[in-house]
């Protein structure tokens, strides 16, 4: 739905760079509405400007305070141009309609920077501005709306290349901007007045939810989300703050695993995985995940992808577990479950991921995409081609490490872990802590698998894999020293694949 432009109002702090789209809305023909220092702006430029107050009937007052807070101009903005009803007061009243708002804020996070003085920082939160961009943005069915210099090039090269007219998903799109930038200039006047609160963009969240404490007694906790969109609870005492941290590592590896046939099995402590394995029934999937670190199970998070059925919850009521997450569970299976009432269990109702990745570092938070995929590709580099069976544990091996603590090493038989370290400072460290797991719980390791989250940086960690019994590797690649790794496998005939995609996980 494309709309042509034929009014606009302007009302700015910032000129620079205005100039353009001003002569551009002269060229064209469209009425221009101002006030202030920006009417004046315009009228020095030679080109026609009907004063706000001709609107109002009213003078800008206290101190410029007061001047395009009126119905003239609000309803100028929010009148709905397809309602006969909207249209016949705006005529009644003498209402122009106004298809173009151009208003930026006043200068709040610049002044607070460059001075101390409460009176000249408050008079810089501006309440007209953020009002006006506001209304515009909320009908952008009829209305261009404009809320930064930064967007003044980009309605300038609009309006010369389509002639004053704009389309639903452009004006949409300027909406969407408009409401981001009111919504980080009310987050930098609510930090003014609270400097010690840096949650302001979850706050407005409803109904955060209290811990009783944080990750640990002493400290405080809140999660701000709504869980049920994510889970039925069917047992159990609320979610500790732990308990959610380790939920979330739960689902975002489990996620890893929809859609591949036999069911996996995982088990997560301290947001690392110590048993997964994927097998034919859950059953047998959850004896083989716990068979990888019975230890490190007790009192762990545990995650499934199939049906919980009466066999499986028997076996697992034998241990004490925090949390059971999975997609369904049968009826005699839940009354076997539910036989300790503090025990968390929870009905995922969908398969969850997340777009980004939230970090609290120094005096700011860091953003990141999260980290989708696998590989990028599969690159053999070894003294042999992977078997069909290998090539299958590399690539679950690859998936487990991905939900490992840098520097990681998972090892993998049969599509089970049975080995893995992770959290140490080096390479070799980690893989020695992995093959000493294994040796713990008796498995064999001739004919494993090893992945690990990041290139190695020499080739002793190959070395020391050969030695163990371990046949194939997978590893990003990257390092100046490749080669040494990428030899010693050519000589021992020992296959090595390289995905050119990195993995860690601080």
């Amino acid at each position: 739905m494309t709309k042509k432009i034929q009014s606009a109002l302007i009302s700015v702090f910032y000129k620079d760079g205005l100039e353009p789209v001003v002569q551009q809305l002269h060229k064209q023909g469209i009425t221009i509405y101002s006030t202030g220092g920006t009417q004046s702006f315009i009228e020095k430029l030679g080109i026609p400007v009907v004063p706000v107050e001709n609107l109002t009937t009213y003078p800008s007052i206290l101190g410029g305070r007061v001047k395009t807070l009126h119905p003239s101009v609000f309803g100028g903005i929010l009148g709905r141009r397809d309602n006969e009803t909207d249209l016949q007061e705006m005529k009644q009243y003498n209402i122009p309609e106004l298809d173009l708002v151009i208003v930026d804020l006043y200068p709040f996070e610049e002044t607070v920077a460059s001075t101390s003085e409460e009176k000249l920082i408050i008079e810089k939160i501006d309440i007209g501005g953020p009002s006006m961009i506001r209304a515009a943005a909320k009908n952008f069915r009829d209305l261009v709306v404009i809320a930064a210099k930064s967007e003044y090039a980009h309605l300038e090269q609009l309006l010369k290349d389509q002639q004053g007219t704009t389309t639903i998903e452009q004006r949409r799109a300027f909406a969407a901007k408009a409401f981001e930038i009111v919504a980080h200039y009310d987050v930098a006047i609510a930090k003014y007045f609270n400097p010690e609160n840096a949650l302001y963009f979850v706050e407005s969240i409803p109904n955060p939810k209290t811990m009783r404490y944080g990750e640990n007694p002493h400290q405080t906790g809140v999660f701000y989300g709504n869980l049920e969109q994510l889970f039925d609870q069917l047992n159990g005492k609320e979610l500790s703050y732990n308990n959610l941290v380790d939920v979330d590592a739960a689902v975002q590896l489990i996620s890893e695993f929809e859609g591949g046939g036999n069911p996996t099995f995982a088990i997560i402590k301290h947001t690392n995985v110590c048993g997964i394995a994927s097998r034919s029934t859950v059953k047998e999937t959850w004896d083989a995940a716990l068979a990888g670190d019975p230890e490190s199970a007790f009192g762990g998070v545990l995650v499934c992808n199939g049906t919980i059925d009466k066999a499986t919850a028997e076996a697992i009521n034998e241990i004490f577990f925090e949390v059971l997450i999975a997609p369904s569970y049968n009826e005699d299976a839940l009354t076997i479950l539910k036989s300790k009432k503090n025990r968390i269990l929870l009905q995922q109702k969908a398969p969850f991921t997340k777009a980004e990745e939230y970090k609290s570092v120094l005096n700011g938070v860091l953003v990141q995409g999260a980290d989708k995929g696998n590989y990028v590709e599969w690159k053999e580099v070894g003294g042999r081609d992977t078997t069909a069976t290998e090539k299958d544990d590399l690539a679950f091996a690859n998936l487990v490490c991905k939900h490992l603590k840098s520097n990681a090493i998972a090892l993998v038989k049969n599509k089970q872990l049975i080995g893995k370290g992770c959290g140490q400072t080096s390479r070799i460290d980690s893989l020695r802590q992995a093959i000493e797991k294994a040796n713990q719980f008796k498995f064999d390791l001739n004919g494993a698998v090893l992945a690990s989250d990041a290139f190695f940086p020499f080739n002793d960690c190959v070395q020391m894999s050969h030695a163990a019994g371990i046949v194939a590797f997978i590893q990003p690649g990257g390092s100046v020293r490749d080669k040494d790794s990428i030899e010693y496998c050519q000589q021992n005939k020992l296959a090595m694949v390289m995905t050119a995609m990195r993995h860690f996980k601080h």
